[in-house]
């Protein structure tokens, strides 16, 4: 009998422990890189040990066919019960239902009053909800080659964009070297807000009526200084297709001298060159005096159909709890969303005072993208890839450029605003 009731347990411990088993959550990664991927893996691995018999299946997805590659697994019902949220995609599945509101579960999270102003005003971008809670900050800066620099007898960075065509011209004329590491392909849409919004001396991509400012003299003359760096010989000619691995390479190599770029950028160069071969500064300013880099954020969303929406919450909250997002920060060289994380002795080094420099400076403006719009996501990760590059390559003016993303920004901020 006591034999009996030995194998009777233990057979129930088997079955529980299979049924434990078989709680896995489905999270997909959308920034994918070597190391990103190591570090959450490492997160992960912590939140099962704290979660027996949970695992976590991850799917990492290359950020350059990441917008179609997800857009298709969520067609076809391959939902995953957490991802990798970009800022851009927020609006487009939020508006459609797919996402979870994370408000219950923030209410009551002990970490939630440690997550700063700027976390949470970005997480609650659509219907003043937090459909995502952000993990970090994406702030462009400029970084610079100070060999390159002087090789080509230049002894400062622009502060300027009169300067920043000065410098990229004298750069050039060196055999082999560029002025600027242009982004013509994905993700691109950055450097060009940034340079128009600074030409024109205002980051409003609306008018109170819905139209876009983007065929504005202002902002059309920032798209001009782009194509003209390209046609002008300024930037290297297979630009026109380089996305963020290739604009990183392309400056830490020497291939060329400026880049403008996220802390997350951090990760390759610090590996690659000597601290004092290269500095970060704050991007130039136009005619106005202002300048206004593009502050992006990605983070952790829950999608609505989950069947375990108390473990993925358990999940999001390791990944942004304080160790986790700390440890996940330092590896894709994203800004702090906690509070407490700000004295980490890690973002006192010398090579973010260029980020810290623009937040702290009045007449730099950090510009948020119209991320609201259910029709970004297409527009930054498609169409804007495809229009950009027509006007490096001549086939249509910048004009034209301008003209064609106004009319599309238009229709989708009048369609915003007559459903709100």
């Amino acid at each position: 009998m006591i034999r009996t009731l030995i194998a009777t347990v233990a057979m129930a411990a088997l079955m529980a422990g299979t049924a434990r088993a078989d709680t896995r959550l489905k999270l997909v990664e959308v920034i994918t890189s070597p190391d990103r991927t190591e570090t959450l893996r490492a997160i992960v691995k912590d939140f099962e040990t704290a979660n027996p018999g949970t695992s976590v299946e991850i799917t990492s997805l290359p950020w350059g066919q990441a917008f179609e590659k997800f857009a298709t697994m969520v067609s076809a019902g391959e939902t995953p019960d957490v991802v990798e949220m970009p800022d851009n995609w927020v609006a487009l599945y939020a508006n459609n239902g797919a996402l979870e509101s994370l408000e219950p579960y923030l209410a009551q999270w002990d970490q939630t009053a440690d997550l700063n102003d700027r976390a949470l005003e970005f997480a609650r971008s659509v219907k003043h909800t937090a459909y995502m809670l952000p993990y970090g900050f994406y702030l462009r800066a400029l970084f610079y080659n100070k060999k390159v620099f002087a090789e080509a007898g230049v002894t400062e960075p622009p502060k300027t964009l009169d300067e920043f065509l000065d410098v990229s011209r004298k750069i050039s004329a060196v055999p082999g070297k560029y002025g600027y590491c242009l982004r013509g392909g994905p993700g691109g849409l950055n450097g060009w807000v940034m340079f128009s919004a600074t030409e024109a001396g205002s980051n409003s991509f609306f008018r109170p009526d819905g139209t876009s400012t983007f065929a504005d003299p202002g902002w059309a003359k920032g798209i001009t200084y782009l194509v003209d760096l390209y046609k002008k010989g300024y930037v290297p000619k297979d630009s026109v297709n380089w996305g963020f691995n290739e604009v990183v390479a392309g400056f830490y190599s020497g291939t060329c001298a400026m880049l403008d770029q996220d802390p997350d950028a951090l990760i390759a160069i610090a590996d690659r060159m000597k601290p004092e071969d290269y500095g970060v500064v704050p991007m130039p300013k136009g005619p106005d005096g202002k300048s206004f880099p593009t502050i992006g954020f990605g983070g952790w969303s829950m999608f609505a159909n989950s069947s375990h929406k108390d473990l993925a919450w358990k999940l999001i909250a390791t990944l942004e709890g304080t160790a986790g997002n700390i440890a996940w920060n330092k590896k894709t060289g994203a800004l702090p969303v906690h509070k407490s994380a700000e004295h980490d002795p890690f973002y006192a080094d010398a090579k973010f005072k260029g980020w810290f420099a623009e937040l702290g400076d009045p007449d730099v403006f950090p510009t948020v993208m119209p991320t609201h719009l259910e029709e970004f996501a297409f527009f930054k990760d498609s169409l804007v890839i495809k229009t950009s590059q027509q006007a490096l390559l001549g086939s249509i003016s910048p004009d034209d450029l301008a003209r064609l993303w106004a009319d599309y920004l238009t229709k989708a901020q009048k369609k915003f605003l007559a459903k709100n």
